[in-house]
């Protein structure tokens, strides 16, 4: 089938309320939903990794087991031990590769801090409660919002193959178009989740920016 913009544009048009409804579905619940959590618990997880030297090597062996499994692998574990087959599997697959990148900014940000910073905050009386919530996070922020850029633009295209255990998304419309060779509606659910993944990239680039201190702004 031969593609030009034309056609791409009488395929959504047909397709279109299937369209907005699988791309919200992509966004919201398959890249929102898991980055958050893996937000909360990636955070709390590097902070306390820079504490107890046991929770940073079995938290971040975890982590980075989770990066080595294949993405279609982990699902298919996943279904095999109980979770069946749509979202959830889905949500939890992706939350589990979002981990890394969070734990790791987080613990590395954390840790890079000069500690002539960390002693004058002592040295102010501060406690180790204010000294992370006024010293150490303000500083490494920057570096924690860099993580969740990366897991964020990785979720976005492991999302797609989410379609493959009927999780929904965009990649919904791309395996049903790889399915009956129909170019036109394989690029309808590519070409929206190449572009979510840039735009999430630039809004979270400038907010990295914007949250990294002037004096250390490139």
């Amino acid at each position: 089938m031969d593609v030009t913009l034309h056609s791409i544009w009488i395929t959504y048009l047909q397709h279109s309320d299937q369209f907005w409804a699988l791309t919200l579905e992509h966004f919201l619940v398959l890249v929102v939903y898991p980055i958050l959590l893996a937000t909360i618990v990636a955070i709390p997880l590097g902070i306390l990794a820079t504490r107890w030297r046991f929770i940073q090597v079995s938290s971040l062996a975890f982590a980075n087991l989770m990066q080595t499994i294949p993405s279609l692998a982990l699902l298919a574990i996943l279904i095999a031990i109980g979770f069946g087959i749509g979202n959830k599997p889905a949500i939890i697959a992706i939350f589990l590769y979002s981990l890394l990148p969070i734990l790791r900014n987080t613990y590395t940000g954390i840790k890079n801090i000069d500690r002539g910073l960390l002693e004058a905050a002592a040295g102010m009386g501060m406690t180790k409660r204010q000294t992370l919530f006024m010293v150490e996070l303000p500083l490494s922020l920057s570096i924690i919002m860099a993580g969740i850029r990366t897991a964020t633009v990785i979720c976005v295209g492991l999302a797609t193959l989410a379609a493959f255990i009927g999780g929904g998304g965009l990649g919904q419309l791309i395996v049903t178009g790889l399915g009956m060779a129909n170019n036109n509606l394989t690029l309808l659910g590519a070409i929206p989740a190449a572009a979510m993944a840039l735009l999430l990239d630039f809004i979270l680039g400038k907010l990295e920016y914007l949250l990294t201190p002037r004096g250390l702004r490139i």
